[in-house]
């Protein structure tokens, strides 16, 4: 008889490819032996059921933000995975690809979207758990030839909502704001703060300061008001848990909540510290 018994994972990025690698000890016939495994950035259509079962369990709608983290949870993706970046970022390549799904599900029939990007299960298709991915793929396709036929051109509709954008200007705006000097950046972020309803905003940036850039106060319906501290990093890597400590760190005694500005992205573990339950909440 054969027992098999996890005792320990040890993850390794390969190089020059989306693949999570995993070398996992195991114990068989008493032995102990290596087993490796490969787990591989899943593509778009492999997400689609995944995508529905989310929904269900969301309650039949939710935003991009909720549907993507209950599949990742859901699905048990590693972090080298979930934080991989498509092409120089902001967007993870895991939400590229679940741009994708949505939009195909969207085109099937199956799926709906609100101006508030709040996604939801159609109501005639509320019974719906599972589609089959290649006839949702096929029906999709179909659709748009009988569009080329009867235009002549690919109508800009069967385009992702989220790749089609990124592609058409956030890049472009991410490369720009890269290209701005430190001290433009930051005056740049006073004044969409200011914009956003904070006053007394105060570009600092002084050196020695914990990565402290500026303060402001932010006041809500004329009745709170929070004393706020914030950090710019132009960044096209992601901010990590590490990051958003030593931000935290510098805050003390000095703010209610911090904010942290970045261009590139931030992980998993740092949207999560940021939110840590008993520590001063950063947005």
């Amino acid at each position: 008889m054969t027992h098999y018994g996890i005792f320990n994972s040890i993850r390794i990025i390969g190089n020059n490819c989306r693949e999570s690698f995993a070398m996992v000890l195991c114990l068989k016939q008493n032995k102990l032996i290596f087993k490796e495994t490969v787990m591989k950035i899943p593509q778009y259509s492999e997400m689609m059921n995944p995508l529905i079962e989310a929904l269900h369990i969301l309650g039949g709608s939710g935003s991009v933000e909720e549907i993507n983290n209950k599949i990742i949870e859901m699905q048990r993706y590693t972090d080298d995975i979930v934080n991989e970046l498509h092409g120089k970022g902001p967007q993870t390549e895991i939400e590229y690809r679940l741009g994708w799904t949505r939009t195909y599900l969207k085109k099937y029939g199956l799926l709906e979207n609100s101006n508030r990007s709040v996604w939801s299960i159609a109501i005639d298709k509320k019974n719906i758990k599972k589609v089959n991915s290649k006839e949702v793929i096929d029906y999709v396709h179909d659709l748009r030839l009988e569009k080329e036929k009867n235009e002549n051109a690919i109508s800009d509709e069967f385009l992702s909502e989220e790749s089609a954008g990124i592609k058409s200007w956030q890049e472009k705006l991410i490369e720009l704001l890269l290209s701005l000097p430190p001290d433009t950046f930051e005056r740049l972020i006073q004044r969409i703060l200011r914009e956003s309803g904070f006053y007394q905003v105060e570009v600092t940036g002084r050196t020695g300061d914990g990565g402290i850039d500026g303060k402001g106060i932010f006041k809500i319906a004329g009745l709170i008001s929070f004393n706020v501290l914030f950090q710019c990093k132009r960044w096209q890597k992601s901010v990590t848990a590490s990051d958003i400590r030593d931000f935290r760190g510098a805050m003390v005694g000095r703010a209610d909540k911090g904010l942290f500005a970045t261009t590139g992205s931030f992980t998993r573990d740092a949207i999560k510290e940021a939110s840590r339950d008993g520590a001063a909440p950063l947005i």
